[in-house]
């Protein structure tokens, strides 16, 4: 009897943990990878005759200003709106020891500046929760230096893989199926590679962006991981155990147009995109050796100290994946249809 208590008690600890570890990786809102998602605005800014201003905000979701001059600068006044813009004036001409506060509880924003000599500046702001403030320093023709640059999308790409549950969870997918250390970094390796490509051609226009059918096939990627992982369990290994790098190139071509949602449609000024690009994919790729190093000393704590319970925990993770995965795949079916 008691044999048969901890037979039946594995499986159910197992799916538990399962079940914990997916509460902790998937806030409610965490879906796709677009701006309602990622949370971050963007906001032009236009240097106008006499000292004036232009402010547009591109995203309907963002909420209005009902007041301008609560972000602006004290010796800024506002004037009468435009129909999709704000409008201001400062005496003297904003400097750079000027800051904008935007009251809005978002990530963050990319503010695109447009001088009237002719010079384009964007810069990425995150936010703290209650407000997002832009310094001017920033923005200013010349101001936005590499160092500034490659932290803001440092961070920027970091923060989005970190919070990508679906990214995560193909990656966690990946290391569940996977046993030996070459095999591990020959795939990972051939993850990266192909997520960098499709990211690279999304955000310089090569391709476009399918951004329905791509975030249906992510869901369907981890569903099909999370089968793998259950019939390796079960004996029956196909050309994904022997092979798995082949495969993980193939979805990471599909995840980088995922990435892209993210920094493709962040209105960058041409001239930044490229150095842009570069920072966020390496702060998507610090993200990502982060979260599976993380996950490496969590599988070593297991395995040298409940060694018995390892392959029901990994039964139940791979369920958990199977069932989240599907959720998603069910929610996004709609977007398809949708012009």
């Amino acid at each position: 009897m008691r044999g048969l208590i901890l037979k039946l008690t594995r499986p159910c600890l197992a799916t538990c943990c399962a079940l914990l570890l997916s509460s902790i990786l998937l806030p409610p809102t965490a879906m796709a990878h677009d701006i309602d998602v990622t949370g971050v605005a963007r906001v032009f800014l236009d240097e106008l005759e006499n000292n004036q201003y232009q402010l547009s905000i591109v995203d309907q979701q963002v909420p209005p200003l009902f007041n301008i001059e609560r972000i602006l600068p004290e010796r800024c006044s506002g004037l009468p709106p435009g129909r999709f813009s704000y409008r201001f004036q400062c005496e003297p001409e904003l400097n750079l020891d000027d800051s904008l506060v935007f009251p809005w509880s978002l990530e963050g924003l990319v503010l695109i500046t447009r001088w009237s000599d002719g010079s384009d500046v964007s810069g990425y702001f995150p936010g703290d929760g209650n407000i997002i403030e832009v310094e001017m320093a920033q923005m200013k023709a010349g101001a936005s230096s590499l160092g500034n640059l490659a932290s803001r999308y440092l961070e920027l790409g970091g923060e989005h893989i970190l919070f990508g549950v679906d990214h995560l969870l193909f990656v966690l997918g990946l290391l569940l199926l996977l046993q030996g250390f070459w095999k591990l970094l020959k795939t990972i390796t051939a993850f990266t590679i192909a997520h960098s490509i499709t990211l690279a051609c999304a955000v310089l226009g090569i391709f476009p962006v399918p951004g329905a059918p791509i975030e249906v096939l992510i869901a369907l990627s981890i569903v099909f991981l999370a089968r793998e992982i259950l019939m390796a369990q079960q004996g029956k290994l196909t050309l994904v155990h022997q092979k798995p790098w082949i495969v993980a190139f193939a979805f990471g071509l599909i995840h980088g147009f995922g990435f892209a949602g993210a920094l493709g449609e962040l209105g960058l000024s041409d001239a930044d995109i490229p150095l842009a690009l570069l920072f966020f994919n390496l702060g998507v790729e610090a993200g990502q050796v982060a979260f599976i190093s993380t996950l490496l000393a969590l599988h070593f704590v297991f395995t040298k100290y409940f060694k018995h319970l390892w392959p029901s925990l990994q039964r139940g993770l791979a369920y958990g994946l199977g069932g989240i995965a599907s959720y998603w795949f069910i929610e996004r079916i709609p977007s398809l249809f949708i012009v």
